[in-house]
């Protein structure tokens, strides 16, 4: 068995398993089917032990294609690899779950995973697409739809259950009646959105605070060069001899909240993976906690005055944006 030679830290979920620390995101609208299952295997021979997809994200064939090769040439079993993915809007119906799990399960050759998500905190009818049309919107029973995503728990279809990109409120919502809390919440994170609120209301009810476009997604079609050239975190990097990207990846560490770099290039993968023999120092913490605060990605398209739940970006954030 291939041994990585640092080991990945771990964070304690509060259903008693752990998850991986940094994991490799896979959402990419640019890249060939070929690159993002070469990138995959290459970051599980580095050591990557998180892989993070989505439905949507049309990516959980070719992560399936790469785990079942890596678990071939006895690179991982199956246990050592922590596997992410999430429903679309369209699939989180109470009827539609089961069946949408075990779909995404056939393309990722997989009994289970360790982590079904729902992707986003709204309805849509079925086979909608992002961006949604105004009549596309339905109205939303969360507590029907965790209680279903419970069940894929109670059937070992999924280990753990856990939301994106949800609000302080709807997640307060969703912690006064589930029976199973969810072990994260996977959002929007970086020194330019740190996210105060939602990691201090996390921590205080024992949810793990996960980042997705941790570096601001640059080269996406949603991304943005911004993150990586603030002028604070160039001088932190310079200063501990290490990139900007490694900087923001190991200030979310230290904040005790995960992350999914998305990478697939071999260099920026390793260099992501390479955050855990340093550490930044108080001075550093008291530069980037007064970096301005800039939210990317708003997700506008999300919000109408007449069918969708959210009425502005303001309302679907709950005032943090």
């Amino acid at each position: 068995m291939a041994k990585q030679e640092t080991p990945m830290p771990t964070l304690k979920l509060n259903n008693g398993g752990t998850m991986p620390a940094i994991g490799l995101g896979t959402i990419s609208f640019n890249e060939s089917d070929e690159k993002i299952k070469f990138a995959t295997l290459t970051a599980i021979r580095m050591g990557y032990r998180h892989v993070d997809t989505a439905s949507g994200y049309h990516t959980e064939v070719l992560l399936g294609e790469a785990l079942q090769e890596a678990m071939k040439l006895n690179l991982v079993t199956r246990e050592d690899m922590f596997v992410t993915t999430k429903l679309a809007p369209d699939e989180v119906d109470p009827r539609d779950i089961v069946p949408s799990l075990r779909n995404s399960l056939s393309k990722l050759q997989l009994e289970y995973v360790d982590l079904l998500m729902i992707h986003w905190p709204l309805q849509l009818k079925k086979g909608a697409k992002m961006p949604p049309r105004e009549g596309d919107f339905l109205p939303f029973d969360l507590r029907a739809t965790w209680a279903t995503l419970e069940q894929c728990v109670e059937k070992g279809l999924t280990k753990s259950i856990g939301v994106s990109n949800f609000n302080v409120k709807i997640l307060n919502e969703l912690m006064s009646f589930a029976k199973i809390p969810p072990v994260v919440n996977q959002v929007e994170l970086h020194p330019r959105w740190q996210q105060k609120r939602m990691r201090e209301y996390c921590a205080s009810v024992g949810i793990i605070v996960e980042a997705w476009s941790p570096l601001g997604a640059p080269g996406q079609k949603y991304g943005t060069h911004d993150l990586l050239a603030n002028s604070t975190l160039q001088q932190i990097a310079q200063k501990h001899q290490k990139t900007t990207a490694q900087v923001c990846l190991r200030w979310i560490f230290e904040c005790g909240c995960s992350s999914v770099p998305k990478s697939f290039n071999r260099l920026r993968m390793s260099q992501n993976f390479a955050i855990f023999d340093w550490q930044l120092d108080e001075e550093d913490h008291k530069w980037i906690d007064a970096i301005p605060q800039n939210k990317y990605f708003l997700a506008a398209f999300l919000c109408n005055k007449t069918t969708s739940p959210f009425r502005s970006v303001d309302e679907l954030w709950d005032g943090d944006c």
